[in-house]
């Protein structure tokens, strides 16, 4: 007690005789220091004894002492490294599993959308082959409405015919009533006159004047037989005439159904189509209307005239279906006209549709394709571009009525010039990757007024129809 008692006074003294504060506490925490240190030595040389490497060499021997100290330092920085590689070597593992199963969840994805881009691909072509049959439908309908059009014009011909035939009967009839009633007036007359000159003449002009009236009696009765079997015959015959009239009628009612309804079936589809495509169909038909007016044609204005008399209601009937028939096929050729079809017929895949896209734009639609697929113009018009365009690359443009224009950008191969007249179906290019494009594809623009419009409206709008 002493000892340590000795040991921790202050060996220095102040100035003016008093102990100093200051060198005590330095002397103090050396101290502390020390004691830690040997308890620390101790405690390491329990795990990690002093060692000594011995190194022998032919005429010396030399030794190299490990202190526990760097024992345990070579002990710590070798847990470190055993510790960091076990720990690298679990997050590689761990990245690799990880991997792995993305790599399988974006094949799986991919599969599927492959599946899905098939599944596209055969309804747009189940599509195309139902379109092309609508079509084939179309012309059968329209080549039968072109013959019930015949055989209606040809029925009210033998109508009016009939009715002109009627009506000579009826005046036959009255000359034959009228010429009896003059026969019977004679045969009485003349009866009259047989009798005064019995009653005046001779007996030697009796016999001659009675051969005379049975003769004139004989004829007079002859020719009344005649005009009353010509008058029944007249009858029969007006009766004949009246059921083929009747019978007509309800063929001509069957007939003016039929194309009624094919008018319907026709004109509404159209009348919905151009509806969808946001165009107004009275402003359209009016405007080729204009464009073809004084020409012959499907555009002929038909009617059926009704020779200044009070139209019937078959004539009205007839001159409605008329009109009908004027409409589709203003109709027909208003839709070649505008861009109701698509610019592929091969498979292809819809990649990035209207509207903005990465913060910008996308004026169009993109069709994704092999190269070299053949592009074709939607509808008819005037080239107005073919070459280089800047971030389009080989572009056409075609100008279109009713202020409509389309583009066909990033082609391999130019197939028309400018001023070129195409039309609907005709081959314009070849599908490429050229200008400002990331792979093989169409980009196909629709622009009404100079400002771009979504395509698939009229394409979708089209669907029913074609």
């Amino acid at each position: 007690m002493r000892k340590s008692h000795q040991t921790d006074k202050p060996l220095g003294k102040a100035p003016d005789g008093e102990p100093s504060v200051g060198t005590g506490t330095a002397k103090g925490a050396k101290l502390v220091r020390t004691r830690l240190a040997i308890r620390t030595h101790a405690l390491l040389e329990r795990y990690f004894p002093e060692r000594r490497l011995f190194l022998r060499s032919d005429s010396d021997t030399r030794f190299i002492r490990l202190k526990s100290e760097t024992q345990a330092v070579v002990f710590a920085g070798g847990s470190l490294v055993l510790g960091w590689t076990i720990i690298a070597t679990a997050i590689l593992l761990m990245d690799s599993i990880g991997g792995g199963n993305f790599r399988e969840q974006a094949k799986r994805d991919q599969q599927t959308y492959q599946q899905r881009l098939n599944d596209l691909s055969h309804e747009r072509d189940a599509r195309a082959s139902e379109a092309a049959a609508a079509q084939d439908r179309f012309n059968t309908a329209l080549a039968q409405v072109s013959i019930m059009q015949s055989q209606l014009l040809d029925s009210e011909t033998r109508r009016s015919e009939m009715e002109t035939g009627i009506e000579v009967v009826q005046a036959t009839l009255r000359d034959t009533m009228k010429k009896r009633a003059e026969l019977t007036e004679q045969m009485e007359a003349l009866q009259a006159d047989g009798a005064s000159e019995l009653a005046s003449a001779g007996t030697a002009q009796t016999d001659s004047t009675m051969d005379f009236l049975a003769d004139a009696l004989a004829r007079t009765a002859a020719e009344r037989d005649q005009v009353v079997a010509d008058a029944q015959d007249a009858l029969v015959r007006a009766d004949e005439m009246a059921s083929e009239i009747r019978q007509m009628a309800d063929q001509n009612d069957t007939i003016f159904r039929q194309l009624e309804e094919a008018m319907t079936v026709s004109v509404k589809p159209l009348d919905k189509m151009f509806t969808a495509a946001g165009m107004d169909p009275d402003r359209i038909l009016d405007q080729v209307r204009r464009g073809y007016s004084g020409q012959g044609g499907p555009l002929t204005p038909l009617s059926l005239s009704t020779m200044g008399s009070t139209s019937s209601a078959d004539t009205l009937r007839a001159n409605n279906i008329l009109g009908e028939m004027d409409r589709l096929n203003l109709y027909r050729i208003a839709a070649q006209k505008a861009p109701f079809a698509t610019p592929l017929k091969d498979a292809f895949r819809f990649t990035s549709g209207f509207g903005r896209r990465w913060g910008r734009m996308h004026a169009g639609t993109d069709f994704a394709a092999p190269m070299g697929t053949p592009i074709y113009a939607t509808a008819d018009g005037v080239v107005t571009h073919a070459g280089w365009s800047s971030g389009y690359g080989r572009l056409v443009k075609i100008q279109h009525e009713f202020g409509i224009e389309t583009r066909y950008a990033h082609q391999s191969k130019i197939r028309v010039k400018v001023g070129q007249r195409v039309s609907r179906g005709d081959r314009i290019g070849d599908m490429g990757n050229s200008g400002r494009s990331t792979g093989t594809h169409l980009h196909y623009e629709v622009r009404v007024g100079g400002e771009a419009v979504n395509p698939m409206i009229y394409i979708k709008a089209a669907n029913d129809v074609f």
